[in-house]
């Protein structure tokens, strides 16, 4: 399939590796689909070269990890609504669609404060497969996320980001791993963005864990109160 997409553009092999930042046995690899010895990060970034995309699937005991995280995903939603239902100069509004200029999505957690005029986009992960990725399609919907609000009456100043990630040794790990990225994109932690949402004075990006425990319950706590600590460890510190 990659292949044939660069072939339409009229690309040589060569020509991809270069745009994708790979060498051009890694493109000769994937074409004559050899995939074994391709990591992930690769694959996607030759896809991307192409502006194609590469969707991976996990299946867990005949297809039930799709519900399984769907069900986490909407737990998530519940501990944030009751968060903000303890936040009365926000609304909150959750699952918000949006068709732009041909570009579909949908941000998890749309929240508006009217006084301040301060729209924050919220991403809520239940696993993290790509940091690239989670951070590419944050950026788009902070980009489409004024005209969504406008869409709504609102019309905003400034624009804040907050991602969520539910606590789990895989997700500690994935962001352990990319943690100098991470905080370069978003320096601000899960305890300040509880003072700042009491009173939000600019715009602000930020990263958190939801604490977790196994299956589908989430902690009982009403937010997420941990942040991601710079140190390399798969169990980031609780604030204290």
């Amino acid at each position: 399939m990659l292949r044939a997409i660069r072939i339409r553009k009229r690309w040589r092999q060569s020509d991809v590796a270069a745009r994708a930042r790979v060498s051009r046995w890694v493109v000769l690899r994937i074409e004559h689909g050899r995939l074994a010895s391709v990591p992930i990060g690769k694959l996607r970034a030759v896809a991307a070269s192409l502006d194609a995309r590469v969707d991976t699937v996990v299946r867990w005991q005949g297809g039930d990890l799709p519900r399984l995280l769907s069900a986490r995903h909407s737990r998530m939603h519940e501990v944030m609504a009751r968060f903000f239902g303890d936040l009365p100069d926000w609304t909150a509004e959750p699952e918000v669609s949006f068709s732009i200029y041909g570009e579909r999505g949908i941000i998890d957690i749309l929240a508006w404060h009217p006084s301040r005029r301060i729209l924050l986009v919220i991403e809520l992960k239940t696993e993290i497969v790509d940091v690239n990725e989670l951070l590419g399609t944050l950026d788009r919907k902070r980009r489409l996320g004024a005209d969504v609000a406008r869409s709504r009456g609102w019309q905003p100043l400034a624009i804040a980001t907050w991602v969520i990630v539910a606590d789990g040794r895989s997700n500690s790990r994935a962001i352990a791993n990319h943690v100098a990225v991470l905080r370069a994109k978003l320096p601000t932690a899960g305890r300040a963005m509880r003072a700042w949402l009491r009173n939000p004075a600019g715009p602000v990006n930020a990263l958190s864990f939801m604490p977790s425990v196994q299956g589908t319950h989430l902690g009982p706590t009403r937010g997420p109160i941990r942040r991601i600590d710079k140190a390399r460890s798969p169990r980031p510190t609780h604030d204290s």
